[in-house]
């Protein structure tokens, strides 16, 4: 059983392969956690749920490591829930009232307030397999008067047993997404947040935990992950006791709410998983969790081309078609036109939200093109901005009052627009309805779903629901019923890079476009940061010119190649402009690539050599049957007199022979031991030389 209650100590057991999560009710009626690790006997553990006093100033110690809380009496920790009830009083005091067991995974828990109807189930679902739990709670007023909410968490996760603790994030901007930070955590909190309507490039709803000695392959690690694609927070806060919390949902900023008699709330989920294994293991637990649990199909990403780089907003169909004739010759298997194909859109000043096709560019409308795209083999996408409105536009002419402002503000255009107030159910219905009008018209098989800019003056709110609330609410139902009425169409999450990825939207979305830095070596560092949470299974990459548009940097087309092959492989080169050389090696890679990505896209990910360790980077991918593997070595810069270097491989079957192909050079037959133990030795030559190693079980 995955959930077990021990009545005669009031304690619960969450049980997944390897791991115990354990909470209770300690002797004051405080539910309270009590450990979170390897399996152990729980029964045993009952006696770490106990009241705790230490003084007037820390009354309750105990309230610390509370499993789900409001703010009141004297706790002052970052609470789970701050209400204030209709009298005024804004006192909260949750007590136990029961359980249920629904099958053989998920578990709810009740509390209410002592005193008003207030009622709060903790949920929790528990992924066996993959040492993960959901969690998520729903709060119902039962008052015969409003409620104003003014803080609801999806989770509180509690660590305790260890001397220091170090918080693992990521970080950045635009265009350097995803950077890897740690910091050891002293007394206080630590914040990581977005207060901008989306997920937000400056950091991601997800962090470790681990005392500061572990590494990709050894140590205690506790991770979780938000699944909201709006306003969130996560804390983590040491205590003077030593004991971390880390509480996290739907930011409280600017985010109160009244709930209506008889109405209830219920939170994003928040999971959580714990490993010994190391960093590693954390992610390989995620990303296959996604895989079976989040993403909406198993599909394998098809390469695309891409024709930003090369056209910008100057689409016109007969380069279109010329770009898909030489596109489809490199064995490309779906043509996206990216912006500029509609309305008065020549640049990003005019036609944002006018979604008809522009007749001066495609004369014959869109079918012609489909129709020549879909003769050469390939499939037909399409990129939109639903969420935002140029004011020269048709659309903002007509409903001005359709965009977020305040009356008596200009409001700030960001990239020359305005975001449309999707929380309107008017607007919800405009988008809703062009975007169905859209895919009913043409065989579009695949939309890029972007979003420039973020929320600036919200305007007025909806006493019931918070306008950061609506609009992702809307946004959940727009993409929920998109995929109902067009099953065939795939979805890319996409806000200006990597603005918009978290376990909320790709429960819709089929891959996630991360930065528009497409620089490879940037995205080396990029990547390895999206793979500390989200499987390569989305994520996808582009080939572009050399030099770099961002950086000036330049790369040769093999490297390009191999640190785009990662991932779900794209191109967004102006291909137009390849000699026949490129195009040949290009056909090549791409071919390969094709061969490679169910290991790519469906294996367990391990980080040989992360970045910024040495000049070298390496990363491996594993088949589920330990059958087949593939691994990608970067050099970044050529010292003289170096020696050479062997990489390490994992994942692999010890007794076991495997044939291994170094690019295309002659294969070797090595036993998996030697492999992971000897390993395998690295002949790069030169700055940004580059190798991709494949391997297939004998």
């Amino acid at each position: 059983m995955a959930i077990t209650y021990y009545e005669q100590e009031r304690l619960f057991e969450l049980r997944t392969r390897r791991t115990s999560y354990l909470f209770g009710v300690n002797g004051k009626g405080t539910l309270q956690h009590a450990y979170w690790g390897e399996q152990v006997e729980a029964a045993e553990c009952a006696g770490l749920l106990k009241g705790r006093h230490h003084s007037s100033f820390d009354a309750d110690i105990d309230r610390e490591t509370e499993e789900f809380g409001g703010w009141g009496g004297s706790h002052y920790a970052e609470p789970g829930l701050k209400a204030t009830f209709a009298d005024g009083v804004r006192d909260l005091k949750l007590g136990y009232r029961g359980y249920a067991i629904t099958g053989d995974d998920a578990l709810a828990i009740e509390l209410q307030d002592t005193h008003y109807k207030l009622l709060v189930r903790v949920h929790y679902k528990v992924i066996e397999e993959h040492d993960i739990i959901e969690r998520r709670v729903t709060i119902e007023n039962r008052e015969s008067a409003p409620v104003r909410i003014e803080q609801a968490m999806a989770a509180v996760w509690a660590v305790s047993g260890r001397q220091r603790y170090r918080m693992t994030h990521v970080a950045e901007r635009w265009a350097g997404e995803f950077q890897l930070r740690s910091a050891m955590l002293t007394e206080g909190k630590k914040t990581i947040e977005s207060r901008r309507g989306f997920t937000g490039p400056h950091a991601n709803p997800w962090f470790a935990i681990d005392d500061g000695e572990a590494s990709e392959t050894h140590g205690d690690v506790w991770f979780g992950a938000l699944g909201w694609s709006g306003n969130w927070k996560i804390v983590a806060e040491l205590s003077a006791f030593g004991h971390v919390r880390v509480v996290g949902g739907v930011h409280d900023f600017d985010g109160a709410f009244s709930l209506a008699p008889g109405d209830a709330y219920e939170s994003p989920v928040f999971v959580g998983g714990y490993t010994l294994r190391g960093f590693g293991e954390m992610s390989r637990l995620l990303h296959r969790y996604e895989r079976a649990h989040v993403l909406p199909t198993g599909e394998l990403r098809k390469v695309l081309y891409n024709s930003w780089e090369a056209t910008e907003f100057d689409v016109r169909a007969e380069e279109q078609l010329e770009l898909a004739r030489r596109a489809a010759a490199l064995g490309v298997e779906r043509f996206v036109v990216d912006d500029g194909w509609f309305g008065a859109r020549n640049s990003d000043r005019a036609g944002l939200g006018d979604w008809q096709v522009n007749r001066d560019k495609f004369p014959e409308g869109l079918e012609t093109l489909i129709g020549e795209v879909k003769s050469l083999g390939m499939e037909f996408g399409l990129w939109v901005e639903p969420e935002s409105v140029n004011p020269d536009s048709d659309l903002f002419r007509r409903h001005p009052e359709w965009i977020y402002r305040f009356p008596t503000r200009e409001g700030t255009q960001l990239r020359n627009q305005y975001s449309l107030n999707l929380g309107l159910p008017e607007v919800k219905d405009f988008v809703l309805g062009f975007m169905t009008e859209l895919l009913t018209s043409y065989d579009i098989k695949f939309i890029k779903w972007d979003m420039n800019r973020t929320i600036t003056e919200p305007g007025a709110d909806d006493p019931g629901m918070p306008i950061w609330l609506a609009h992702v609410s809307h946004l959940y139902e727009i993409w929920a019923e998109l995929r109902t009425r067009f099953p065939g169409v795939e979805f890319e999450t996409c806000a200006g890079g990597g603005a918009r990825i978290d376990l909320g939207i790709l429960r819709y979305a089929d891959q996630a476009w991360i930065s528009d830095n497409t620089d490879a070596r940037d995205r080396l560092a990029i990547q390895e940061g999206f793979s500390y949470a989200y499987s390569p299974a989305v994520m996808m990459c582009w080939v572009t010119g050399s030099p770099s548009g961002l950086g000036g940097r330049s790369l040769p087309l093999s490297y390009r190649f191999h640190s785009a092959m990662m991932g779900g492989l794209g191109i967004g080169a102006d291909i137009g402009g390849w000699t026949d050389t490129e195009m040949e090696e290009a056909r090549g890679f791409v071919a390969m690539y094709q061969s490679i990505r169910h290991i790519v896209l469906q294996g367990d990910y391990y980080r040989l050599a992360p970045l910024g360790r040495s000049n070298l980077a390496a990363y491996q991918y594993v088949t589920e049957d330990r059958s087949e593997s593939v691994a990608f070595v970067f050099l970044h810069a050529q010292h003289f007199g170096g020696e050479e270097r062997r990489i390490r491989l994992e994942g692999l079957q010890p007794d076991a022979a495997y044939e291994v192909t170094a690019n295309d050079g002659e294969p070797t037959a090595l036993h998996g031991s030697t492999l992971m133990r000897a390993g395998y030795p690295i002949m790069l030559r030169g700055d940004y030389d580059s190798w991709l190693l494949r391997l297939r079980r004998l």
